[in-house]
């Protein structure tokens, strides 16, 4: 830490913290009497006392800068202290020094009546006027020379700490005796580390909003079954997480007795409300042990301005190129969980407002209307269980950092016990190596679907949810989605095919519009120049890679009208040794099928496999065997753990 004076009755003390908790350097600064002519307050000599641990027979006009190493304090946190003296300093040097300052100790004479009035007249306007507003430096006020006098100067000084709230405290002490000497400087650290300014608001006696809404989200993550109450195993969970140590029984229902003495509704059914768990914080800002809330806001991902700190949301992950990302089991157990909590009448859907209560601890809402086309819902139009995991495994493809941030948010790390979200994301391996081997270890296949306007590419992707042409009709515009993504099976194993309609400019397709795992081709039988654009996107883009491609044969249901184009259909895929075009329609009583899209998770999962054999009716057959089974089973296996639960 440093101090610092300036010129007038008072000498001051600058202190300067850093490391720590807290990368950048922190500064403090202290102001007393500096004119020789009069009573001095002492600053330079509680310095020197601090260091020596006596007090100095000779005290210098100002004490040379001082580093404390950080294992001899009690944060463990390295701090710097340096003194200013107008003899020697110029105001200039001050005001730099203020502008650094983490925390600024004001000296003041206990016995001095007029250093007392030259903290309010003098310093603290100075001060002020030489910080920015909207990040005050933290005040402590040090009354020097308690050794001189029999009375305590708290009465005249706790009027000017209400006045004021950049100060956080006042400390009284003697630099001869040593009195409260050590007590100064752990305050001042603690002033920078946990600051009372953002936690707290003096005038009022309450918590500030933003204190009170991270420590919403904070309950809010903590209560694991959603009931608005800590039970006694969450509130375990809690202290373990933020304290490394576990609450004794006794200390627990001590705790709880804290609380239901001062409010009615602070324990439920023997366990913590939300209304508790703010008045304990409360109640620890109140009684000087604003530290305890500071560890729970880090533990949790906030820093000092209590917004969630970005290294918490966004932490380092490297994928390479050509590798895709994916959830793991620990990701998928943990949203499971998160499905749990909030599908409260155990229908394996999340109704809007169960939807909207998951996503109350985000800052935004991050599923938009968009979303219940892009996955499965149930008749009401909700999202299923299936459709909630699918969208995440979306987000984690397409945008894995905006994934880590929501993992963030619903608190993964804290809940899983992991480092950070990046434990829960798996990189895949490079694409090549997998054409290498002949084999892939991913979960989640890309299909980009190409079709000329009105060729049936939206009806394409809709049906793959189980809605037919009837369902789609019901989609409004606005709500429209260019993305769906389900499950299939695929020789008995579970996978994620993700279809993505391509907007129809055949002049411009972007490096996104071309990257998949499979390409869908399709045509409207019924029009006959549909199939022209599938084509020429085929030569254009595609006819020289090594990207499987299937031709679809939508609105089958309707007349087939020869495509005005060199070949036909069929003669085109021959050609091109590609499977015959696929019949399809969305135009069904019942759900349209399912089978083209395990053909389509197929080729992408074996790219290698031969064309003859892409052709041959026996190859799909054992491809897609066991496929409804599984899903079937898969289903039931929730209902059953849910049930059980």
């Amino acid at each position: 830490m440093r101090s610092k004076g300036a010129k007038t009755s008072a000498q001051q003390r600058l202190l300067r913290v850093a490391g720590g908790r807290r990368s950048q350097e922190k500064h403090a600064r202290v102001p007393g009497d500096i004119q020789r002519s009069l009573a001095k307050v002492g600053k330079t000599s509680l310095i020197m006392s601090l260091v020596s641990e006596e007090f100095p027979d000779v005290v210098p006009y100002r004490a040379e800068e001082i580093t404390i190493p950080a294992d001899v304090t009690p944060e463990r946190v390295p701090t710097h202290i340096v003194d200013y003296s107008d003899a020697e300093q110029t105001d200039e040097q001050l005001f730099q020094e203020i502008s650094k300052a983490n925390v600024i100790c004001i000296v003041y004479s206990v016995n001095n009546k007029k250093s007392i009035e030259k903290v309010t007249s003098h310093w603290i306007p100075l001060i002020i006027e030489n910080t920015d507003k909207d990040s005050r430096v933290p005040l402590i006020l040090v009354g020097n020379k308690s050794d001189l006098v029999e009375h305590s100067s708290m009465e005249t000084i706790l009027p000017i700490m209400n006045q004021h709230s950049e100060i956080e405290t006042c400390v009284e002490c003697s630099a001869k005796n040593l009195k409260n000497i050590s007590e100064l400087f752990y305050y001042a650290q603690k002033a920078v580390l946990h600051p009372t300014g953002p936690l707290y608001c003096p005038e009022k006696k309450a918590m500030k909003s933003l204190c009170v809404k991270a420590l919403t989200r904070i309950f809010k993550v903590s209560d694991l079954d959603n009931d608005g109450i800590l039970n006694d195993n969450e509130l375990n969970f809690f202290q373990r997480t933020c304290f490394n140590t576990p609450l004794e029984p006794q200390a627990l229902e001590d705790v709880k007795n804290v609380v239901r003495k001062n409010l009615t509704d602070g324990v439920c059914n023997n366990g913590l409300t939300l209304k508790g768990f703010l008045f304990l914080h409360t109640l620890f800002i109140q009684r000087g042990r604003h530290e305890t809330t500071w560890t729970v806001m880090r533990r949790f991902g906030y820093d000092d301005d209590l917004e969630l700190n970005q290294d918490y949301l966004f932490p380092p992950l490297k994928v390479p190129a050509d590798c895709t990302t994916e959830l793991n089991h620990k990701a998928y157990l943990f949203l499971q969980g998160v499905f749990d909590k909030h599908d409260k009448d155990r229908d394996c859907a999340l109704s809007p407002e169960e939807l909207a209560d998951l996503f109350d601890v985000f800052p935004y809402m991050p599923w938009g209307p968009d979303v219940n086309n892009t996955v499965c819902t149930n008749d009401q139009g909700w999202i299923t269980y299936q459709g909630y995991l699918s969208q995440w495994t979306l987000t984690t493809y397409l945008d894995v950092q905006r994934c880590l941030e929501y993992l963030g948010y619903l608190g993964f790390s804290i809940i899983a016990e992991q480092e950070s979200q990046a434990a829960g994301i798996t990189v895949t391996r490079d694409k090549k190596i997998d054409l290498q081997k002949k084999q892939t270890q991913r979960s989640v296949f890309r299909c980009n679907v190409f079709g000329d306007s009105g060729s049936g590419k939206s009806g394409f992707l809709q049906a793959f949810l189980g809605r037919n042409l009837m369902r789609q009709k019901a989609t409004k515009e606005e709500h429209k989605s260019y993305y769906a993504i389900s499950t299939t099976y695929v020789y008995g194993q579970e996978k994620y095919l993700l279809l993505h309609e391509v907007f129809p400019d055949f002049d411009y397709l972007s490096d996104d519009d071309l990257s998949c795992d499979i390409v869908c081709l399709v045509y409207d039988v019924s029009n006959p120049y549909s199939f022209e654009y599938c084509a020429r996107v085929f030569k254009q883009y595609f006819m020289d890679s090594k990207t499987p491609c299937m031709m679809i044969a939508a609105k089958s249901d309707l007349p087939e009208i020869k495509q005005m184009y060199s070949c036909t259909p069929l003669e085109f895929c021959r050609r091109h040794k590609m499977p015959p075009p696929q019949s399809f329609t969305c135009d069904t009583a019942a759900a349209p099928s399912r089978d083209i899209y395990t053909k389509l998770t197929t080729m992408a999962m074996y790219p290698h496999v031969s064309q003859a054999d892409l052709r041959n009716s026996t190859y799909w057959l054992r491809a897609s065997v066991g496929a409804t089974v599984f899903a079937v089973l898969g289903f039931a296996m929730y209902r059953v753990l849910l049930k059980s639960r």
